[in-house]
């Protein structure tokens, strides 16, 4: 290795080099006392006096060193620089040179002056003996080296050299490969302190870096020998486990460091030896992780590692917020966020797994409950009450339940409940009515109290033999048999009902299939003056007649489009029909046709009824269009919209039904009406019923003073219509007393009949269906 200069070695590992130059002092202390009683020696075999000078001259030196070397421990050799330590360099090379110059004069002065014998053989003696000590003392310096291995032999080659004698000028050369072997021996024990200077030094900051690196690791680390036992271990794993500090757990068995830790016991026997099952599979590769829950807050998740010489490094990690997020979401997954019932999905596992546990076979039961009126709740109290009228339904259901039955939200206003095993069918059916009775009642929502019934279907089977989704259904077609029949009450299924509803989902489809076929027709049934002298506007009655059932009665198949979704169908047929028909008529009539609530849910209206005015060529005044005060309720500002923009191009709106709902009166100022058909309920029963009659005149006053035309419905008698026409409470008149719906034929015989006979009295329609 080539040499180090001062200039190029690292400050610290000078500074140790100079450091060694100041060390193990005794042997500067021996080496004095032998040349001074060397040179004493000399001094009594020879009487010469300069021996006994330079024996107190290397005292002096001594003492000048020692001072020196005294003034060098008192140095704070942490603010040492460069300069510094050289200075410290400089300062022993003095008194080491000039001991070697010292002894080195001596021998010269022995060989060329003195030649004694004895005197030249034990100065060259106790020269070279010091120049050995070199090698062991100054390898920190070369400057040293160098310094005093000059001023040692160049003195006693001259001194060979002066004598003038082959032989002892041979020795003369043997003194400079002396030199050079003492020069190159000292070099080689300072390059090789300096390599494992350095080595050592790297060695220090690779383990300081790795145990900053393990300490500051976020996760902790035990690493084991082949007995479990804990060689290596970070601050982590002891902040994690408490275990105190880290050198504490050297050599310790991990079964005793889990079991009762260095300050805490937190495990018990059966989770220690848990730990070390799983801790065994995981070294087996039989798992990848394995998660232990050390306290009520605190998971900890262990990986492991074989090592090739045995034992394992066991590396666990705090999971409790990974745990608590997976508990969370799990929790989203499964419960209905606003009720916190199970979902459809986790219920069906719940009902699984209560099916599996069952101890012997009995009766099972699942009923499904439907809030009545629960829509009318949103829409008058709004979706925030509404929602905590679910919660408070679902707190009073896991009260009623309790352990021994599940509820679960299904969606909306829709629960569903599972009944596990009971004695027999007449029992479980027992207490699901008592259920369904307690369910029932008021409930304080904000400070309001509502009365709250449900409509419910159940179902009841053999444990044997239950399926959660044929059971689910079954109570579903249950539940539709007590919202069509008796709504509130609860009704068990019965096989009738599965071929009702399978008949039922025949008519759908064949409902599908005659819209699709255009196998509907229109009847018209009309509007009369009130004398019945003239036809003024005709209402266009839908009307299907199945090839197999015959006539469908229209309240059963617009249920049941509207059920579908297809009711809008229904009506762009309905207006295509009615507008193509009415073009055919005489221009005085006109034509009205019933809008739904499906209809009135977007805009798409306004291009079914231009285009059908535009390819039937009729003025929009003639075509009416009737709504019902149940279109009004959901969403009033986007209905008020629609109608708005139809009334704009020309088209007459009429509101049907009047007094049928919940604040009629309203809609007559904000609605943009031309016509109001007061319902036939008004009209019922006037000629016995003053009361009744006043209403109808009083509704009547009030439209004439908003300008609205009045038609009424559902006149069946002549004392009826003499009471209309004897206080003018109509503008047209629509009933049976006049004509029932007909067909288009029929109409225009009708009409025809009424145009080529002016005078002629009014005819009587026949009653009928």
């Amino acid at each position: 290795m080539k040499d180090k200069g001062r200039d190029t070695l690292p400050a610290d590992v000078y500074l140790s080099f100079v450091s060694s130059l100041y060390g193990n002092r005794q042997t500067l202390f021996v080496g004095m006392i032998s040349h001074v009683i060397t040179l004493a020696f000399v001094f009594v075999k020879t009487a010469d006096p300069f021996f006994l000078a330079w024996g107190a001259l290397i005292v002096l030196i001594w003492g000048t060193r020692a001072i020196g070397m005294r003034y060098f421990d008192r140095v704070d050799k942490s603010v040492l620089g460069m300069d510094g330590i050289r200075y410290w360099e400089n300062w022993y090379n003095l008194g080491a040179v000039g001991t070697t110059l010292a002894l080195g004069t001596a021998c010269g002065y022995s060989l060329l002056v003195s030649r004694d014998a004895f005197a030249e053989i034990a100065t060259i003696a106790v020269t070279f003996g010091t120049m050995v000590s070199v090698v062991g003392r100054n390898y920190g310096s070369p400057r040293t080296v160098n310094y005093m291995v000059f001023s040692a032999c160049f003195p006693i080659a001259v001194g060979f050299l002066g004598l003038q004698d082959f032989y002892h000028a041979v020795l003369a050369s043997l003194v400079i490969p002396f030199a050079m072997t003492t020069r190159s021996m000292a070099n080689g024990v300072r390059t090789f302190l300096y390599e494992n200077v350095l080595a050592a030094r790297e060695l220090a900051t690779i383990a300081d870096r790795f145990d900053t690196a393990l300490n500051n690791m976020p996760h902790g680390l035990f690493m084991l020998d082949a007995d479990h036992r804990i060689l290596v271990a970070n601050r982590r794993a002891c902040e994690l486990l408490h275990l105190g500090s880290q050198d504490r757990l050297k050599d310790c068995h991990l079964d005793v460091v889990l079991r009762f830790g260095v300050r805490n016991t937190f495990f018990n026997a059966e989770q220690s030896r848990t730990i070390l099952r799983q801790l065994d599979e995981l070294l087996k590769g039989e798992r990848s992780r394995a998660l232990v829950q050390v306290t009520e807050g605190l998971y900890l998740e262990f990986t492991a590692a074989p090592r090739e010489t045995g034992g394992a490094v066991l590396i666990f990690e705090d999971v409790t917020a990974r745990v608590r997020a997976e508990k969370k979401i799990l929790h989203m997954v499964r419960y209905d966020s606003l009720t916190g019932l199970p979902n459809r999905s986790y219920f069906a596992d719940l009902v699984q797994e209560a099916l599996a546990e069952r101890k012997k076979p009995g009766t099972v039961g699942v009923m499904v409950l439907d809030v009545d009126d629960f829509k009318h709740v949103n829409d008058m109290k709004g979706h925030v009450t509404g929602d905590r009228l679910l919660c408070a339904i679902a707190e009073r259901l896991r009260r009623l339940t309790g352990d021994r039955v599940l509820a679960g939200h299904l969606m909306g206003d829709e629960f569903v409940l599972f009944f596990p095993n009971e004695v027999n069918r007449r029992d479980l059916e027992a207490r699901m009515r008592r259920f369904h009775e307690q369910l029932r009642g008021s409930y304080e929502v904000e400070g309001m109290t509502l009365f709250v019934s449900f409509s419910a279907g159940c179902v009841t089977v053999a444990s044997d033999d239950f399926r959660l989704e044929e059971m689910q259904i079954r109570a579903d077609l249950a539940l539709f048999e007590t919202k069509s029949r008796a709504k509130g009450s609860l009704t068990v299924f019965e096989q009738e009902m599965d071929a009702r509803y399978v008949d039922r989902q025949k008519l759908k489809e064949d409902l599908r299939e005659a819209l699709a076929g255009d196998a509907l027709s229109v009847a018209y049934q009309p509007m009369f003056v009130p004398d019945g002298s003239r036809i003024e506007c005709c209402e266009a009655l839908s009307r299907w007649t199945h090839p197999e059932r015959g006539p469908v009665p229209p309240n059963v198949f617009i249920q049941v489009a509207e059920e579908m979704g297809i009711v809008s169908e229904i009506t762009r047929f309905m207006i295509g029909r009615a507008c193509t028909d009415c073009a055919t008529w005489p221009a005085h009539m006109g034509v009205s046709v019933n809008l739904s609530v499906q209809d009135l849910r977007g805009t798409g209206i306004i291009e079914v009824v231009s285009e059908a005015l535009e390819k039937a060529g009729l003025e929009p005044h003639r075509l009416h269009l009737e709504v019902t005060e149940s279109c009004l309720m959901e969403e009033p500002v986007k209905v008020q919209a629609i109608l708005q923009e139809l009334r704009a191009r020309g088209i007459t709106i009429a509101i049907d039904d009047f007094g049928t709902g919940y604040s009629s009166l309203s809609y007559l100022d904000q609605l943009p009406l031309d016509v109001i058909k007061i319902d036939r309920s008004f009209v019922r029963n006037i000629g016995e019923d003053p009361r009744r009659f006043k209403l109808l005149r009083g509704t009547v006053n009030l439209s004439r003073e908003l300008g609205l035309r009045i038609v009424i419905e559902g006149v069946e008698t002549e004392e009826q219509l003499a009471l209309i026409n004897k206080y003018h409470c109509a503008d047209l008149v629509q009933g049976y007393v006049f004509a029932a719906p007909m067909s288009l034929e029929a109409l225009r015989d009708r009409y025809e009949s009424l145009g080529g006979n002016p005078d002629e009295p009014r005819r009587r329609g026949r009653r009928v269906a």
